[in-house]
Order: structure tokens, then sequence, then C-alpha cells
């Protein structure tokens, strides 16, 4: 296991560097020249070519990219071109507020998910089987904004019940905290939420009808047990693997409702820092994402040997 473990960050690391080379190359390659945004049109060359010069940008490609590097090798970021501050700094501020909307949507979506899928496969063609349907196909067919917008109108304006506007930091309580994030977090967390729901409900089903399942309500194994204990248990296998890719579904949810609801958190700062061509804040954010990403599929990985024990890495055998 831990050969496997070090083989998956190696792996990891591997990924991180592609991504950080692409990104770097790509932004580079898109028209426009950040030193003439941040000074104006009417920015004499002599003003570009000297902050220009100053950030670093007169340098060969090569040079730069090189540097990049160094910074990484080091966990720095480099310097916002339009704000001046660490890079770092931006995305300690901005990160709370999008890892806190991913999580709220993420254990809301997986609480509503499992157990409709569960219920949906249970009671196959009946009543709860078409309802948990109809609100599946309803979330996977609104995107997140629209949904966080509906939310906005309802619980925010109509009934006035919770804020609509901005993110209150943890350190000043955790219910206004958590108010300030429930109808963003619902708002991704749906979309989240049908997809690991359909997962779950045709696993399950599929489960359901092994010959193991048969043999166990042939001996007369309760049906409490053969449900929660062998079907869904093993249903959840593939439930975590789409769970886990579907990850990203949070993050890229997050990035329009951050703006839907005044969030600055990730999302809001990754396009302002594209529309400035902002370079360094666009390929820290971007940095930051795929490393969500690539550790959430490690996490996903281990969660196997935790539902199925019959499942081992590194050649180990059961």
């Amino acid at each position: 296991m831990k050969a496997y473990i070090a083989k998956r960050i190696a792996y990891g690391i591997f990924v991180m560097w592609l991504v950080a080379t692409v990104v770097f190359f790509g932004l580079r390659a898109i028209p426009g020249d950040p030193v003439r945004t941040m000074l104006g049109p009417e920015a004499t060359d002599d003003a570009v070519q000297s902050l220009r010069a100053e950030l670093g940008l007169d340098q060969p490609m090569h040079v730069q990219y090189i540097d990049w590097m160094t910074d990484l090798a080091m966990f720095e970021f480099g310097r916002s071109i339009t704000k001046g501050g660490p890079v770092s700094s931006l995305l300690a501020d901005a990160a709370p507020m999008t890892l806190s909307i991913g999580l709220i949507g993420l254990v809301f979506g997986m609480s509503i998910a499992i157990p409709a899928g569960i219920l949906s496969a249970t009671r196959k063609y009946e009543v709860e089987d078409y309802a948990a349907t109809f609100i599946s196909f309803m979330g996977l067919s609104m995107p997140a904004f629209f949904i966080g917008i509906l939310l906005a109108v309802v619980f925010g304006v109509w009934i006035d019940l919770l804020p609509i506007f901005g993110y209150v930091s943890i350190t000043e309580g955790f219910f206004p905290w958590l108010e300030s994030l429930l109808l963003p977090g619902i708002a991704v967390g749906l979309p989240y939420g049908a997809i690991v729901m359909r997962m779950m409900r045709s696993s399950l089903l599929e489960v359901m009808n092994e010959p193991y399942m048969k043999t166990a309500r042939a001996k007369g194994v309760n049906g409490r047990v053969r449900l929660y204990k062998h079907a869904a248990q093993n249903a959840l296998i593939p439930v975590v693997t789409i769970a886990g890719i579907q990850t990203a579904l949070l993050l890229a949810g997050s990035v329009t409702v951050e703006i839907v609801f005044g969030i600055q958190g990730l999302g809001q700062l990754l396009v302002d820092s594209i529309l400035d061509k902002d370079y360094p804040v666009t390929q820290g954010v971007i940095l930051v994402v795929a490393g969500i990403l690539v550790f959430t599929n490690i996490v996903v990985d281990l969660l196997y040997t935790v539902l199925d024990p019959r499942i081992r890495y590194g050649g180990e055998q059961t």
C-alpha cells in the first residue's frame, strides 16, 4: 500500500507539472499585453517597457518559465501583476470561500443522493422512484448559477430567510458562516447530487440482481442486512468513483455561483485575473484547483479498499 501511495503521489506531481507547463505557455499564447492593460491605451512606450522590465516580462520565454518553476518548487506563486501583492496571499483569502461552498455542496449532495438512490432502487417504478428521478433530472438540466438565482429569489427576496450576498468568515461564528454559504452550497450541490443519485440507483439495481444477493435472499437473510451490508456497500464502489470525478463539477459550478452571490472566491479571482491578463494569479488559481482534483482522485482510490477489502494495491493479496 505504501508503494502504491508513493506511486500515486509521484504521478500527481507529474500531473501538476504538466498543468503548470500548459497553463504557462497557453496564457502567453493569448493575444494581448498585460502591461498595456494595466497602464491603459494612452501609456507611452517607455512606460510600458519600464513596467515590463520591472515585472520580468521582458525576459525570454524560457527564462520566465524557469523562474516560474523555481518559485513553484519553493511553493511560491509569484506576485500579482495588477494587484502587486503575493499571489499566495490572494489564494489564501479566496480559497476558504470556494472550499466552503464546495464542502457544503458535497455534504448536501451526498446526504440527498445516497438515500434517494437507495429509495429509488428499492421502490423501482413506484411513486418514490418517479419522484426521485424527476428531481434528479431537474438537477441535471439546470446549471448551478440558475439554481442559485432561483434560490436567491425564493429564500432571499420572497421569504427573506437567508442572506444572498457576501461571505461571513467562520471566525465570526459557525451559524453566520453557514447562513452566508447555505444557498450557494445548495446551488452547486444539487447538480452534483443528481448525478450521484442516478449512479447510486443504477449501481444498486445491478448489485441486487447479482447471484449472491439471490442466494442471501433464499437463505433467509434479513432484508435490511441484505440491502445495507451486502448490496449498498458493493454498489458504493462505482458511486465513489463518479462522486470523486464530479468534484470538478462543484468547483466549476462555484465560479458562476460566486458571481451570483457576490462571493470573492477562487472563481471570481480566476475570472478577474483572466480579464486583467494577470498571469501569475491565473496560473496560481488553476494550479490550486488542479491540486484539489489530484488529491481527490488519490483519496477515492484509497476509499476503494475501505468499501471492498478484496481490493488491494501494490501486489498485496487478500
